[in-house]
């Protein structure tokens, strides 16, 4: 650790601070009085409020406006201002002398000229210390180093500076020596202290004053010393009292006039013998505003520190402090806006009816006790008797600092206490020394500085001086400090002085108050104030006479203190009453002290205030003296004083009876409490007495004092006792309850033995109780009760009546009965063994928590042989029904499911259980679903039907929530997944991109032929539909055939259902045929014709759908825009799929029977290959039966069909495609025709059925009738014409049985060792003739004949109905492995050869036996 610097200030240390809690901080003053043992040891402390108490600051900042004292800071301390005193009068004395007084430097130090005057005067003066040669000495003493020859220096400053102006003050003559100085000096600018605190004349005096003078007025004066009035202009005039001098006949002689103010030696000598003037602090030459003097006080310290204000540590702000009150070389000069009063500008702490407007949260702060416009007025507070607004002791004073503005060393008025708030801003810095040191201070500041306090001996009161703290330390004074921050208190006790700074800018608010424990203190500072002739702030006496006054509701404790304060005035007033009795004063006056201001009512010698009496005199009646300085008054004879007095002395002793009849009453009061608590006295008070010395305690506000909480703890108890004896006679307690008879056991009732000694022990009560007597009574019948609970416990099965009844006797017995809780156990168990027996008689309701509850009842029960029975049975049942609830519930959450067999067995056993267990019980549900639906799964496949998609579905649906394995599942699963894939499929062939129809509604025949087209119908159309609405009602839409389809039961039903929608479907269609044909016939209003997917007239080019005949318009249907002749075109409502060949159709058709599940859209695809194949062999048939032979041709065709070939119509529009006309064509063509429109497969026999109708009903007017046999249309494909009138359909028919004929023929042999061969599950291959040219298209080229004439054609033709009869090198076959054992291509059934080796095939035939051929 580092030592400090020689003079650096080292801090004191630090007062005590204390945290009250929120309950000690609702009483200032008893909290004030619990810290001040502490507290008062060091004379200040601090105070930090709970965190949450937060003020609002209420101060009027736009009206505060001050004016702030000046504090030059080398002036305030008062070693500094002694030496700077001393300087100023060096210098005074130098500056009359001519000459200025520079201060020289000894070893790079300022030479301290007072402690070198000093020391030289302590050793004996100059001659002394030059003849004893203790130069060195006093350079020691000074603080310089030895050996360094500083004595000479010192000898030389002082012989030079200092020696002249010592015998100038002695009186002996100057010798001759002038002032010479080095140009290291520092000169030295006076401080004039004296002229600064007195108000100076305005004069101005000047050379050129001096020098008029002398010129009107040098006839008239003589040099005083040589006598001459010659050398006019070397003649010097004093200013002081004009005597004339040359300037070369002074000693020391001047070289010129001086400048400035000249003293001849007489003026010198009286000029610096003055006495000097009291010093105290200017005010500045301008106000301030609060936010100016910050701005100012802000400036002023960051520009000082040379760094922002907030980061100036405060121990260098101390120790700059106090280096610069301490030095003379540098003039710091502060303001401080102090004293400032709170009642013109306004507190900061909120009040009532101001300016500032408290928010409700902060409304408290209006009345709390720390509030400083509060504290020195509360009831405990000895200043609230205090009439007058005293400005600063009970009216607050605000304090606006700045860095280095101080407050000096002081003590308060009338040695009260003081509380100082710091609102806001930078830290304030404290010093205090106890009270007890308050005189040790005075003293060490009188021997250190006593020159002050010659010309001011109240120096200290006036709070205009400073010493640092360091030095009365030295000194033995004791000093404390601490730093208060913004937030905190500050709290001086009874006469401790105590000073300070400000760090900075700060707004602080500061008040006194007097506690009951000051009251001897202030009459010993008013005795005090007395001997310094001091003036008082108020009237001791007054304040006390006041307080007399109000002694009936006066603290007690207040009153007892005042009582003691009170006899001694009236004692010493008794005394000073009959001293001036015996001066000689009879007469005698009664005044109203307290009508006189101040001013008037004060001794004129020690300037007390006078209250109780004091002597006046005729010959100077605006004068008064106390009793004390009666003779001081005037020289009048004693007999014409006058006493004027207050009160008499009878009056007083009323008063003083008043506060003593007060305090003493508390003293009766306390005996009269100690002798109950103590139980003394012979006769018991009754507990009324109890009751009443506590109200008295409460009315006359006695001290809380321990023997108060003592009374009312014994009333409290009495009353207890009492309350509690009321209540066991009256039985009218509330802790019994009824539960199963008597009362709960509660650790506030007696016990038999307590009331036994209850009884005994009320005697020792310090009061009595009226109920004691019927106390016994119930003792009385207590006993009883025990005699018989012991004889109904004895008997080993007590009757559950008897036991209740003597339950209910209990209740009127409010005392805790041992036999209770056995006759309680008794109940209980008979209750709990009957209800378990009831429960066990119940199997069904006896779930686990009811065991769970009987068990946990029954563990509470006493001990004994039926309830342990009982208990044993029903936890063995506990444990085994939780043992088999868990087994099952992990059964039913095991993965992978459990079989049915395993569950099967735990059901088994868990069956003889006799208890309601939830999760068996959902077992058995689980099983009995398992078992349902295994069974269903089984009859869905047995007997060889196929199973529907729906009940398949279902029923794998409904496997998902059947926790139990299940082995068909994982089969009917995929037969699921294989449907789906089947549709999906199915769904890519048929199905047109973003089709809005569904796999079903293409398959099936149509249900809603017409919805589509124009809402306005014909008759016939209407007709056809209201018949087929009663023929089959329910198929109408394709929801209707899909509900059909799904609850048929076989194939042949859901065959049946088709063809009905099939025979709807024909019927409607052609009657909408006839009926759109109709349209575009003249008519009488044609404009009404509405056609087109666009609902609008026909006009321009227009378009024919061949299936529906309704007319488009070219532009409303773009793809019939490249339609060529020969080519069929249906409109976008016709058009409802793809249409896909017959050999994309039919593996379809097969995978579906390798599915073997029946589904609606499998019925509709089969329905729809069926009806292609009846087809086929319906137009086989047309070709055989002549059929087409006999449509005639064009040339034969009558009037009415020749008109309605032409082009154009009325004008209005006109059709460039051709369409062949119905009315040429027959019904059974027409229907022919239509069907296989309607058909969803591509056929060449459509396209070639329908290009031979078109050829001969409306051939191309270039082309020639189709007479000629043999050629070819090859421009538009068009199929060739015979002679004979008959298409080629029947040609190739023909030729196309005498190919298969040949090829039976070729291939007899081959097929003949095929029978020969047992028939595997393996494809067979066989070579066809490579000559054999390709087949050419015909309707029938796909159509087999299924009645061979031998058996040896069955192995010749493929028995697929729609056998595609492929040609090649190799043609694959396949064996039905059903019953048929027939072959098939497999090109045929859709089948590849490594599928066809690896799976086996069975037919449609057989997997279906309700199939039809169709033959």
């Amino acid at each position: 650790m580092t030592q400090p610097q020689q003079n650096e200030f080292i801090p004191p240390p630090e007062c005590p601070v204390f945290e009250p809690s929120w309950e000690e901080f609702a009483d200032p003053f008893a909290y004030i009085n619990k810290i001040r043992p502490i507290a008062q040891k060091t004379g200040i402390c601090k105070i930090r409020p709970p965190p949450e108490w937060q003020p609002p600051f209420a101060c009027d900042v736009d009206r505060l406006k001050f004016t702030p004292r000046i504090q030059r800071l080398n002036e305030l301390e008062a070693q500094t201002r002694v030496k700077l005193n001393f300087l100023d009068q060096i210098a005074k004395f130098w500056e009359l002398q001519g000459c200025t007084l520079k201060i020289p430097h000894v070893e790079r130090k300022i030479l301290d000229l007072y402690q070198l005057n000093k020391l030289v005067n302590e050793e004996g003066g100059f001659d002394a210390v030059c003849r004893e040669r203790r130069w060195t000495k006093i350079s020691v003493k000074m603080g310089f180093a030895p050996g360094k020859a500083i004595g000479s220096h010192l000898r030389a400053h002082y012989e030079r500076i200092l020696y002249p102006y010592n015998l100038f003050q002695i009186g002996s003559n100057l010798p001759k020596a002038t002032l010479t100085n080095d140009t290291k000096d520092k000169e030295y600018t006076p401080h004039d202290l004296p002229q600064r605190q007195s108000v100076q004349p305005q004069e101005t005096c000047s050379i050129a004053r001096r020098a008029k003078r002398m010129r009107s007025e040098v006839d008239q004066y003589m040099c005083l010393i040589c006598g001459s009035g010659s050398a006019e202009d070397r003649l010097l005039l004093c200013d002081g009292c004009d005597d004339s001098y040359h300037i070369f006949c002074l000693i020391p002689p001047l070289h010129e006039v001086p400048k400035g103010d000249w003293r001849c030696p007489k003026c010198l000598a009286q000029e610096c013998g003055k006495p000097p003037v009291a010093f105290g602090f200017e005010q500045a030459g301008r106000s301030y505003t609060l936010q100016a003097f910050g701005d100012m006080a802000d400036s002023f310290k960051s520009d000082y520190f040379n760094m922002p204000v907030h980061m100036v540590p405060t121990e260098l702000v101390e120790k700059e402090f106090w280096r610069l009150v301490s030095t003379i070389e540098e003039d710091v000069t502060v303001e401080y806006g102090a004293d400032i009063a709170s009642k013109e500008f306004g507190s900061g702490f909120p009040v009532r009816n101001s300016h500032f407007e408290v928010s409700p949260e902060d409304e408290h702060y209006l009345t709390s006790g720390w509030n400083l416009n509060n504290m020195p007025v509360l009831d405990a507070s000895v200043l609230t008797h205090i009439t007058a607004d005293i400005c600063g002791m009970k009216v607050p004073w605000l304090y606006v600092g700045m860095c280095f503005s101080s407050f000096c060393w002081h003590i308060e008025d009338h040695w009260s206490y003081s509380i100082n708030y710091l609102h806001w801003g930078e830290p304030k810095t404290w010093y205090g020394a106890p009270g007890y040191a308050a005189e040790h201070l005075e003293s060490v500041m009188k021997k250190l500085a006593p020159e002050l306090f010659e010309s001011q001996p109240d120096l200290l009161h006036q709070l205009v001086t400073i010493m640092n703290p360091n030095t009365l330390m030295n000194n033995g004074v004791p000093i404390y400090r601490t730093n208060q921050c913004a937030g905190e208190f500050v709290i001086t006790f009874p006469r401790a002085y105590h000073s300070g700074f400000n760090q900075g800018f700060n707004f602080a608010e500061a008040v006194n108050f007097c506690t009951m424990d000051w009251m001897p203190i202030g009459r010993n500072c008013v005795d005090h104030y007395r001997q310094l002739s001091r003036y008082c702030v108020f009237s001791h006496d007054e304040m006390v006479c006041n307080m007399a006054f109000k002694a009936a509701t006066m603290d007690v404790k207040l009153a007892s203190a005042l009582l003691e304060d009170m006899a001694v005035m009236i004692q010493d007033e008794r005394g000073l009453r009959e001293k001036i009795n015996k001066l000689g004063v009879v007469q005698s006056r009664r005044v109203d002290y307290e009508a006189l201001p101040d001013e008037e009512r004060q001794c004129c010698k020690c300037r007390t205030t006078c209250y109780l009496s004091g002597i006046a005199c005729s010959c100077s009646p605006n004068k008064m003296a106390c009793l004390y300085h009666a003779q001081h008054l005037c020289s009048c004879p004693q007999s014409n004083l006058t006493l004027h007095y207050k009160f008499t002395l009878d009056e007083l002793y009323p008063m003083l009876e008043a506060v003593k009849l007060r305090s003493e009453s508390y003293k009766e009061w306390l005996s009269a409490v100690e002798d109950i608590v103590e139980n003394r006295g012979a006769t018991k008070k009754g507990l009324e007495e109890l009751h009443s010395l506590v109200e008295q305690a409460e009315t006359k506000a006695f001290p809380k004092i321990s023997l108060l909480d003592q009374l009312r703890t014994v009333t409290a108890e009495a009353d207890k006792v009492a309350a509690m004896a009321q209540q066991l006679l009256n039985g009218k307690r509330q802790t019994r309850y009824r539960s199963g008879g008597g009362k709960s056991q509660n650790q506030n009732e007696l016990t038999v033995e307590e009331l036994r000694s209850f009884v005994q022990q009320l005697d020792s009560l310090p009061c009595n109780i009226r109920q004691a007597p019927l106390l016994k009574d119930l003792l009385t019948r207590v006993d009883d009760f025990q005699q018989r609970s012991s004889r109904l416990l004895a008997d080993e099965s007590p009757g559950p009546q008897e036991l209740q009844e003597l339950l209910d006797v209990s209740l009127g017995l409010d005392v805790e009965l041992p036999q209770l809780p056995l006759l309680r156990e008794r109940l209980e168990q008979a209750r709990w063994l009957e209800a378990v027996q009831q429960a066990s008689s119940r199997p069904d309701s006896l779930c686990l928590d009811t065991m769970r509850r009987l068990i946990d009842q029954g563990v509470g029960l006493a001990p004994h042989s039926s309830v342990e029975r009982a208990m044993a049975r029903l936890q063995e049942l506990l444990t085994v029904s939780e043992q088999w609830e868990e087994r099952v519930l992990s059964l039913m959450d095991s993965r992978p499911y459990p079989s049915i067999d395993t569950l099967d067995a735990a059901l088994q056993e868990v069956e003889n259980i006799p208890a309601y267990l939830p999760n068996c019980l959902q077992l058995k549900d689980v099983v009995t679903k398992a078992k349902k639906w295994l069974n269903e799964a089984e009859m869905l496949q047995m007997g060889g039907r196929i199973p529907v998609l729906d009940s398949l579905s279902e029923l794998v649906l409904r496997a998902e929530g059947i926790p139990v394995r299940l082995d068909l599942l994982s089969r009917l699963e995929a037969l699921v997944g294989d449907v789906q894939s089947w549709k999906e499929s199915a769904a890519k062939t048929f199905l047109l991109k973003n089709s809005p129809l569904s796999l079903l509604e293409v398959l099936c025949p149509r249900c809603d032929v017409g919805s589509g087209h124009q809402k306005c119908r014909s008759k016939k159309v209407k007709e056809a539909s209201q018949l087929n609405k009663k023929a089959s009602p329910k198929l109408e839409s394709v929801f209707d055939v899909e509900r059909a389809l799904s609850e048929s039961k076989d194939s042949a039903s859901a065959m049946s259902a088709l063809a009905d929608v099939r025979q709807r479907e024909m019927e409607l269609l052609l009657a909408l045929r006839a009926s759109n044909e109709s349209k575009p016939l003249p008519a009488e209003t044609p404009g009404a014709t509405s056609v087109c997917v666009c609902q609008k007239a026909p006009s321009g080019a227009m378009v024919q759908c061949e299936l529906c005949r309704d007319v488009f318009h070219r532009d409303c249907v773009p793809t019939a825009a490249d339609l060529e002749y020969g080519q069929a075109w249906l409109c976008p409502l016709c058009q409802r799929s793809r249409k896909p060949p017959l050999d994309r159709v039919l593996p379809l058709l097969a995978s579906l029977q390798r599915i073997r599940v029946r589904l609606p859209e499998g019925d509709a695809l089969r329905f729809l290959i069926e009806r292609t194949v009846r087809w086929q062999h319906k137009v086989q048939q047309a070709c055989t039966d002549g059929l087409l032979e006999r449509v005639p041709t064009v040339g034969r065709l009558g009037p009415k069909i020749s008109s309605y070939l032409p082009q154009e119509i009325n004008g209005s529009f006109h059709t460039k495609h051709l369409s062949i006309p119905l009315q040429a064509l027959g019904p059974e063509l027409e229907e022919l025709m239509v069907e296989g429109f309607l058909l969803q497969v591509t056929l060449p026999e459509t396209e070639q059925l329908y290009r031979y109708l078109l050829y001969k009903l409306a051939p191309l007017p270039s082309h020639s009738s189709p007479s000629r046999s043999g050629t070819e249309h090859s421009e538009k494909g068009s199929p060739r014409h015979h002679k004979n009138g008959g298409s080629n359909l029947k040609k190739e028919a023909n030729g196309q049985n005498k190919r298969i004929k040949r090829r039976k023929d070729s291939s007899d042999s081959q097929h003949s060792e095929k029978a020969k061969k047992s028939r595997k599950k393996k494809p067979k291959k066989s070579k066809e003739r490579s000559d054999e040219s390709k087949r050419t298209s015909s309707p029938s080229h796909t159509v087999s004949d299924h009645a061979p004439s031998d058996s040896e054609e069955d192995f010749s033709l493929c028995a697929a109905p729609w056998c595609r009869e492929p040609e090649g090198d190799e043609v694959n076959w396949v064996q039905c492995d059903g019953n048929c054992n027939q072959w098939f291509h497999q090109v045929c059934v859709g089948l590849s050869a490594e599928r066809a080796e690896k799976e086996d095939y069975v037919c449609i035939s057989c997997t279906q036996p309700d199939y039809d051929r169709g033959e």
